[in-house]
């Protein structure tokens, strides 16, 4: 059974594609940040339901979404610099297969 790579290409791409599949690489790699991040403020509590005041059973269910928003903010002031990093080991990676 073969693997097909899909960043693998037959012919070199010409640089308007190329930067094209530069940005969607870089918005996958924003992407991963932020979900990294969002397990980050989950691990560190961020969400959680308070003992007396809460929203009950609906903070519970969409506190996910709050963390993951805080955390797109967070990538969107700057990060941690995980994207850059993951972006550069895409495009080397989507590079040496064309």
């Amino acid at each position: 059974m073969s693997s097909v790579d899909p960043l693998a290409s037959a012919t070199p791409l010409p640089d308007r594609a190329r930067s094209l599949r530069d940005a969607k690489l870089f918005d996958a790699a924003r992407e991963l940040e932020a979900t990294f991040l969002a397990e980050m403020l989950k691990s560190a509590g961020l969400g959680e339901v308070p003992e007396g005041f809460g929203g009950g059973a609906g903070e519970e269910q969409f506190g996910s979404f709050l963390r993951l928003e805080q955390a797109r903010a967070m990538v969107d002031g700057g990060g941690i610099g995980l994207a850059q990093s993951l972006f550069e080991a895409l495009k080397e990676r989507a590079d040496g297969a064309v």
